[in-house]
């Protein structure tokens, strides 16, 4: 499908330079631009791009100077990233613009969908789901008994969804991503362990999207929580009780400890472990490998393992270089004194 630049500026209720009939269908990156291409220009470190590009449209500022001749259609806009990000997320609807229910698929008598869903094949839909308007679930995904979802959901094939979950508005699942799994619990017995039946359930409010192999625990009792807005990365474990504040971001390969809870507007750095039982504030930054033991207050920055306050980290990690070195004059030290 094919849209001038003229229209992509009325959409973008920006302005023309160049000429207002230029059409495209695809996207690009400024640096690999090609015919019939629409590509931007936000980074000033790609600057020089823009003169040698290929691409039939460029979206640039509109305090933009062209230094040299600029081949390319410009529309100028305010902000070029957030403008050519509105133009990926309606293409992204475009794409996924399905409608209809494969005929092998198998849902549910006691099941309620809604308007202008698609469902696909090998998709299994369990007894009392209730599904909402305008949803799109692609094959081979699994919808357990009692469970809800509400409206503008998005599940990649082979998504599951444990029974009796609650799932919000505009809800991302990508594939591989297990909602409601048995949370783990297990009571010892002797030179064995007794599993602990999980009987609670995964609560996941409005616009959160869950990365690729993810996986959400049920609880042991009551519900996991994740709060509206959050935003998880692919091969995270949530396990069993945990509640995750409103806004928050979490990493790849990010685990976190049963009953733990953790605050809004937090943003959590990859493969980042929080052990059980802790609360986490608002407004708290953990870096990137960092191994939590403690609770967090708000607004605190942490690194480490343990982790601790980051200012104090890096003053520490001066020293932790060169323990080595203090060691082996420590010694040298003690030769002295002894030789004397």
């Amino acid at each position: 499908m094919e849209f001038s630049a003229q229209q992509i500026a009325d959409l973008l209720e920006g302005s023309i330079e160049g000429n207002p009939e230029a059409t495209v269908n695809n996207l690009s990156k400024i640096e690999e631009g090609s015919p019939g291409t629409l590509s931007f220009l936000a980074n000033p470190q790609y600057a020089s791009y823009i003169y040698k590009t290929q691409a039939s449209i460029v979206i640039v500022a509109n305090d933009f100077v062209a230094e040299e001749e600029v081949k390319s259609t410009l529309i100028r806009v305010e902000q070029p990233y957030q403008a050519f990000a509105k133009l990926l997320e309606l293409y992204n609807q475009f794409k996924h613009n399905k409608h209809g229910i494969d005929p092998e698929s198998k849902i549910s008598e006691s099941a309620k969908i809604g308007e202008n869903c698609y469902i696909g094949a090998f998709t299994y839909i369990g007894d009392n789901v209730s599904i909402g308007d305008n949803c799109k679930i692609y094959p081979g995904c699994y919808i357990g008994d009692n469970s809800s979802i509400g409206d503008n959901a998005l599940f990649f094939s082979s998504t599951k969804v444990y029974s009796d979950c609650v799932l919000g508005n505009n809800i991302t699942l990508h594939s591989g991503v297990v909602i409601g799994g048995d949370g783990f619990g297990f009571a010892p017995n002797n030179d064995s362990y007794d599993k602990v039946a999980q009987i609670g359930n995964v609560i996941i409010e409005d616009h959160v999207e869950i990365g690729a192999n993810t996986t959400v625990d049920r609880a042991t009792l009551g519900s996991t929580i994740i709060r509206k807005g959050v935003k998880l990365d692919n091969l995270i474990q949530v396990a069993h009780n945990v509640e995750i504040g409103e806004n928050t971001v979490i990493a790849a390969q990010s685990g976190i400890a049963g009953s733990s809870k953790i605050g809004s507007n937090c943003m959590i750095g990859g493969q980042v472990g929080i052990i059980g039982h802790l609360n986490i504030g608002n407004n708290v930054k953990i870096a990137a490998q960092s191994g939590v033991a403690a609770h967090v207050k708000d607004d605190a920055i942490i690194q480490g393992s343990p982790a601790f306050a980051i200012g104090d980290y890096k003053k520490s990690y001066v020293y932790f270089r060169k323990l080595v070195k203090m060691a082996n004059d420590i010694d040298n030290l003690k030769k002295q004194v002894q030789s004397k």
